[in-house]
This record gives C-alpha cells, structure tokens and sequence, in this order.
C-alpha cells in the first residue's frame, strides 16, 4: 500500500476544527495548530474508494449494522489484540464518550461516586459532573518523567464506594500504555470492591514498539463481566468526522440497558459512511496502519531529540497515542502566560495542559499525527520562541 504521509494536505475550507477556528480559538490564523486529536493524513486509499463508491450509489437512507460489520470488528480485535469476543458483545454508538455517557446513565445513580485518573481527557469530568454524579480523582504520579497509578489511593477511594471507575488506556495526555500487571492489579481491586469499569481504549491500535495494547476485559471471564469496554476505528483511521464506534461486553442485562438509554435519547441509527468505513478500514487498512505507527515513531523522537538539550521544556515519553505531554513547568510562567507564550510567541496551537484538570498545570499537549515537515516546523517555532526569551 501506497504510503502518502509525507504529503501535506490542504485542510482549510473544509470546516475543519483545527484548521478553520483558528482565528476564534487562538485569535490569528498565523498559529500553527497542533491540538485537536485527528489527523492531518489521508485516511487508507480502501477506505476512501468503499466511501466514493458508496457515494456514487447516490441514496443514503437509512442503513443497519449487520453480521459482516461485526464480523470486521471481531476479526480485527483478535489480530490485533489478541481479543476473541463474540459478535453478541458489540453494541454500536455515534462515539466513545457518547457510549461512556450513556453507560453511565444506564448503569449508576445520581450521587454515585464514579472515579477518574487526573489529568485526563476533558470529557471525561463531564462524564461525571453533568449526571449528579460524585467525581472522585485519583491522580497519576510523575516520577522519572514517567506516570503511574497510585493504588494505594485508588484503593483507599474504592473503599469509600465508588460505583464506576473509568480507565484511559491508553492515556491521554500521558500517552501511558497500562501493562498487564497495572491492569490485573485494577481488575484486582475493582472486583474486590465491585466497581464497574468503563474502559476508553479509542488508542488502542496506536501503540509503539516495545509496547503492548491489553484490553482489560480481556484479562480473565469474572472482568469480563465488570466492564464495559468502548471503542473505534476513528483515531486509528482518521475517520473522527464519521461519528462511529461500539463498546463491548458480554453481560446482555448491562448492555441492553445501556442500549435502552440509546433509545431514551433517540440515538439508535448510525452514520451511513461510518459504516462502510469501519468495515474497510478493519479489512484492508492494517498495512496503512503499520506504515502510519512508523510514522508516528518517527515524528515522536524527533521531537524528543529535539528538545533533549532544553532545560526549559520536558518529553513525556510517549507508548500510545499520536499525543505527546510537553512539561513545560520549567520555564517558570503561570499557566495562562504558558499558553499565551505557546500562542503568541511560538505560533504553535497546543492543547492547555489545565483543561485536562489542575495536575495539567504547567504542561501542554501536541499532536504529531501529521507530515514530519509539520512536526519540525512546530518544534522550531517553539524552540526559537523559547531562544528569544533566555
């Protein structure tokens, strides 16, 4: 398969989030955006050709998921992860925090106490906070450049009764790839205490060498039944405008009632395109996205190499994700003059590390999923930024 990553396309015009609400976001169009999570790459060349023939058949009413659609989820879920699950499993939704909010209407109450590990995706507190639900926070620790769980925390919260915790696996921002003994000593306590797990593993097929993507359910049959696991092709693939993805679990009265919150909320038909995409991207897009995960390696140690020599501004060594966590804490600055910096200085549009909760501060997130070309020119922005201020 053709590998065109190098190319750099034209995004503007196209209503873009990254690219055409950049004078409302970041008050310039000279701003680089490097923030929001898609990508600036073409998706497989079998996707667009089943979504132009779809196209080209010219009517798009109402359309169902079937057998040979779950039939692409199951076979790529067990190539690729080692996950053999039933078709059974699957329930389809517009989006994995769409699926996340509705497990978390369907399966807890208000005032229940649903625990989160901070800094973490934004969404994920309105997860919680929009429901009357009690948001507990057990906050990664950063040692070594490197975070990890504190379980003896996560324990002691279990213990005060928390009903669902939701995982980030892999994480993001801290691009963390959870290993099987962080997994097993989760689904360990969680059982203990009988705390559901709602697992977002949206990353999961973007994992680097030496590292290893784990669905936690599918660590033994009793987690199995504890969680509900969401997922998609859309951050593999590109396809995040197409609004699809499914979560699985085997235990039929969880996932009939969040399927009963679906129907409560009228959502029960899924994109037309995002069908056809899913099943072309999982049955011809592998190779495409062995060539990106190249890609991506290559464009992540650029950018630690080039900011290995610059006290100012620390790599979180990435294993997932096309994110990578920017401590910036040594440069000094209060957060909202960090971000300005970023913004007005350096010309670089970067996620703010505040939005992803208060152990943010001081950070930023850049996305690398885009030509090398665009990685360097935002590096050197930053860097030339960060020369004039010494």
């Amino acid at each position: 398969m053709e590998n065109t990553f190098e190319e750099t396309i034209q995004r503007t015009g196209t209503r873009s989030v990254k690219w055409d609400l950049l004078s409302s976001i970041y008050g310039s169009n000279d701003v680089l955006p490097m923030w929001v999570a898609d990508m600036d790459l073409a998706v497989p060349e079998p996707v667009k050709e089943a979504l132009v023939e779809r196209a080209q058949h010219g009517i798009f009413g109402y359309t169902f998921t079937d057998q040979l659609i779950n039939k692409s989820v199951t076979e790529w879920l067990k190539k690729r992860h080692q996950w053999d699950i039933k078709q059974s499993w699957i329930l389809y939704s517009p989006g994995v925090i769409s699926s996340l909010h509705m497990a978390v209407q369907a399966l807890t109450e208000p005032g229940d106490r649903i625990m989160i590990q901070t800094p973490v995706y934004p969404p994920f507190y309105d997860l919680v906070n929009l429901h009357d639900r009690k948001l507990v926070k057990n906050p990664l620790r950063l040692q070594d450049d490197r975070y990890t769980m504190d379980f003896d925390h996560f324990e002691s919260e279990l213990q005060k009764g928390v009903k669902a915790f939701i995982l980030c696996n892999p994480h993001n921002p801290v691009g963390r790839v959870w290993t099987k003994d962080e997994l097993e000593k989760v689904a360990e306590l969680c059982l203990k205490h009988d705390a559901l797990i709602f697992s977002d593993e949206i990353h999961a097929d973007l994992i680097y060498p030496g590292h290893k993507h784990i669905p936690i359910a599918s660590l033994s049959e009793e987690i199995n039944q504890q969680t509900i696991t969401c997922m998609s092709p859309t951050k593999s693939f590109n396809l995040a405008g197409l609004q699809v993805s499914y979560l699985v679990t085997p235990d039929n009265k969880k996932r009939d009632a969040i399927n009963h919150q679906f129907k409560k909320q009228g959502v029960h038909i899924l994109n037309t395109m995002g069908i056809t995409a899913v099943e072309a991207a999982y049955n011809e897009g592998e190779q495409w996205l062995d060539n990106l995960i190249q890609l991506l390696d290559k464009n992540k140690k650029l950018v630690e190499s080039s900011f290995k020599d610059i006290p100012e501004i620390q790599v979180i060594p990435a294993e997932g994700t096309y994110l990578i966590w920017l401590d910036c804490r040594s440069m000094q600055m209060e957060h909202g003059a960090l971000k300005k910096f970023m913004q007005e200085q350096a010309k670089v549009g970067l996620n703010d590390g505040v939005s992803f909760g208060e152990e943010g501060s001081g950070f930023m997130r850049m996305n690398i999923a885009c030509p090398t070309v665009t990685v360097k020119e935002g590096i050197d922005r930053i860097l030339l930024a960060v020369k004039k201020r010494q």
